[in-house]
């Protein structure tokens, strides 16, 4: 279960606390932000970024790979090295060890990227695996995409469905409630192969390289609506959302009513968050389907009102949000269910 840090606690403890400042760093730590960019020289620059994942284990080798790359793709930057940090639990089996570089292995091959360091250990008290990937890419500044850059006016984009990372854990690690809950099990089979679709490498790079985005982010803890709050954060701006437009897959649908959830404040790797210019939405809706994959126009960026969200939900009710941290709905689950979800694999 992670428990993100109050802002107030960040800032004080942790943001402003970074050794001997760099001139060569153009991009910190910040909230909001995906990764650092450091000034190489000669119109290049180094972008790295680093994450653990510590709400699944099933499917944990391969989502530590996608979703630090794709921190290093909203960019506008090709990821192309990896650093590993696996922490085992002292009564881990060497098979699980086995999965999890097994994953990592075949994930690291299919974004094209290659391990080149990290740390592997058995960890005291440790009660599940960890694994924290860094990810290093290399750029060119003047093309570099941040999430502080959202203008007003513009549209804002999102690719596939909401919840997709959070489906794909739903079904490898809560299995058991969901089939005592009435989900079928062919729901869940179509909900495993959700896991394939949590990179948003190639979207990421498509709208970069065509110019279509001004601001980019991953939707990652807290789903598509925290996704969006850090956007409109990092950029000082209001950002404007309408449920109905929002798609959310059938299955991530059925799952989300059965064990009472919002699929809006679940865990999404694999959906970019995109704002687009005034006017460029359906363009970048149809590069996106000339590339396979599915982009929807769910809002639009406005003058900060004093929220970071206006969410306009279908039942006709504005939900205004003015805090950047959502609660992750899986986090809520770990802790319900802690005693139902098996931990055999370990």
């Amino acid at each position: 279960m992670v428990i993100k840090l109050p802002h107030e606690v960040m800032m004080k403890y942790v943001l402003n606390r970074v050794g001997r400042e760099d001139p060569q760093v153009i991009m910190g730590p910040k909230i909001g932000e995906d990764a650092s960019i450091i000034d190489l020289g000669d119109g290049r620059v180094l972008v790295s970024h680093v994450d653990p994942i510590v709400g699944a284990i099933e499917s944990i080798g391969w989502l530590s790979v996608n979703i630090v790359s794709n921190d290093i793709a909203v960019r506008g930057v090709e990821p192309r090295w990896l650093l590993s940090d696996i922490l085992l639990p002292e009564s881990s089996s060497i098979d699980l060890l086995d999965r999890i570089t097994s994953q990592i292995d075949e994930a690291a091959k299919e974004v094209g990227v290659m391990i080149v360091g990290g740390h592997t250990v058995f960890a005291p008290k440790l009660t599940r695996p960890i694994v924290s990937m860094t990810a290093i890419g290399i750029g060119e500044r003047e093309k570099i995409v941040t999430t502080s850059g959202a203008r007003e006016g513009d549209e804002i984009v999102m690719t596939k469905t909401a919840g997709i990372e959070g489906t794909a854990i739903l079904v490898t690690d809560f299995k058991d409630v969901l089939l005592k809950k009435g989900i079928k099990e062919e729901v869940l089979e179509r909900g495993r192969e959700f896991l394939k679709m949590v990179s948003v490498v190639k979207e990421a790079l498509a709208l970069s390289r065509r110019g279509l985005a001004n601001s980019m982010h991953d939707a990652t803890n807290g789903g598509v609506l925290e996704g969006v709050a850090e956007m409109a954060y990092a950029s000082r701006k209001t950002i404007e959302l309408f449920e109905d437009r929002i798609p959310v897959a059938e299955e991530t649908a059925s799952m989300s009513k059965a064990l009472g959830i919002d699929p809006l404040k679940l865990i999404s790797s694999g959906v970019l968050i995109a704002s687009v210019p005034s006017g460029r939405g359906r363009e970048a809706v149809e590069l996106l389907r000339s590339i396979g994959i599915k982009g929807s126009v769910v809002g639009r960026v406005k003058e900060f009102s004093g929220d970071y969200l206006l969410l306009h939900r279908k039942n006709g009710g504005i939900e205004r949000i003015g805090d950047i941290y959502i609660e992750d709905e899986l986090d809520n689950l770990w802790e319900s269910y802690r005693k139902e979800v098996s931990k055999s694999d370990l």
